[in-house]
């Protein structure tokens, strides 16, 4: 694991130079307290998460065209009407309520409540978990500016509810929980990990310590048969998230949309360096020591560890495939009708955005849906063609 040269990366201004090396400071401490050495999902969870320090937990602009990385809700409104119409659903077979988890800039949370309204289908509540107060205030306010007279049925979460029933969103939250790095080689298997340098923050190998990870480190060396030298992630995070969730719903589904693979396809013998990448003022690179604070640092999601996980939880696995499918099959190109073809300015924009989000060559089969309920007597429409899950 060697991080490649940034040296072509843009220069931060000194404000943000200043909060870098601030991070980089209390990482230090960490390391230090911890004897030396922490797991790079230590590191990553200070990176991105710090209080007041990390890259989602400050007030730097991420999302769009000023930030490092546009999402599909950034993208176009019609990701989120043509969600919306998967998440109407949902809450017909259980009750009328959205949990979304990591809500951004609000996007798509104010596209999905503009379409429900249209649809007549309203929830009666709208809960955003968001670690972030920086982005908080930007959904608050973006919500009020658009939607003013549903504020009422939007609230903010610190924690998840005790209980819960309806549907559950997560747009681009998987990849970006805390990651192991571990290495398979000579029949063994060490935990990647990071110490201080002189210059800056080193990889170091050492013995797996924890338990969980050791166990599902060696299971995914049996079950797929990994090459010598081989380095990957393990988010045992992922895990946990997908647990407390299934010990709250009480009926519903849960939707997560990410970019990733099935765990052969995750593991495949040409990804043996990993799936880590990072982003920084829309440029992506794989140096997660670059800048901390500033950047993005995420992994591709193992969809078949969160089926496996969510099932041995007591959820049912409703359906996987591609987002591509799930849109279509969600009626996006009935939406795109709504602007008619002569109006170019309207129609080709919108044009334009649903072959970003479909094509093979985009978002369309780099990103997949995957549904987890509980409780549903009915299908999901979204995973009515283009069925993945022989691919789990």
């Amino acid at each position: 694991m060697t991080p490649s040269p940034a040296t072509l990366l843009p220069e931060p201004g000194a404000e943000a130079a200043q909060h870098s090396a601030r991070l980089i400071d209390a990482i230090r401490h960490d390391i230090a307290a911890q004897g030396g050495w922490i797991s790079f999902a230590r590191y990553m969870e200070l990176a991105l998460y710090a209080p007041g320090l990390g890259y989602y937990t400050a007030g730097a602009h991420k999302f769009g065209e000023a930030g490092d990385f546009i999402t599909a809700p950034e993208l176009s409104p019609l990701f989120g009407r043509t969600l919306s119409r998967q998440v109407a659903g949902i809450m017909a077979g259980s009750a009328p309520h959205i949990l979304e988890l990591g809500a951004g800039s609000g996007k798509l949370a104010a596209d999905m409540l503009g379409e429900l309204e249209r649809l007549d289908c309203l929830p009666d509540s709208y809960g955003i978990l968001e670690v972030s107060a920086d982005l908080r205030a930007r959904q608050r306010a973006l919500l009020h500016q658009r939607l003013p007279h549903l504020s009422d049925r939007v609230h903010w979460l610190e924690t998840l509810p005790e209980t819960f029933s309806g549907a559950i969103v997560a747009n681009e939250v998987l990849d970006a929980l805390p990651v192991h790095l571990v290495r398979w080689q000579d029949d063994s298997t060490d935990e990647i990990g990071v110490a201080s340098g002189e210059s800056g923050f080193i990889w170091q190998q050492r013995a797996i310590s924890d338990a969980a990870l050791l166990q599902a480190a060696r299971a995914i060396h049996v079950q797929i048969g990994l090459p010598d030298a081989y380095v990957s992630e393990v988010c045992l995070a992922a895990r946990g998230l997908i647990n407390s969730l299934a010990g709250r719903l009480t009926q519903g589904a849960m939707l997560f949309i990410d970019y990733g693979f099935g765990a052969r396809e995750f593991y495949h013998p040409q990804r043996h360096t990993g799936t880590l990448m990072c982003h920084y003022r829309h440029r992506a690179h794989n140096d997660p020591f670059f800048l901390p604070g500033l950047q993005d640092i995420t992994a591709h999601v193992n969809f078949t560890d969160i089926a496996e996980c969510g099932i041995d939880a007591g959820l049912e696995l409703m359906g996987y495939t591609s987002q591509a499918f799930f849109l279509i099959n969600n009626g996006i190109t009935e939406l795109l009708k709504d602007a008619a073809p002569e109006n170019l300015l309207d129609y080709l924009p919108l044009s334009a955005q649903l072959q970003k989000l479909t094509s093979p060559a985009e978002m369309g089969e780099l990103f997949k849906v995957i549904a987890l309920g509980k409780n549903m007597a009915q299908p999901l429409s979204g995973f009515a063609r283009g069925d993945l899950t022989r691919l789990l």
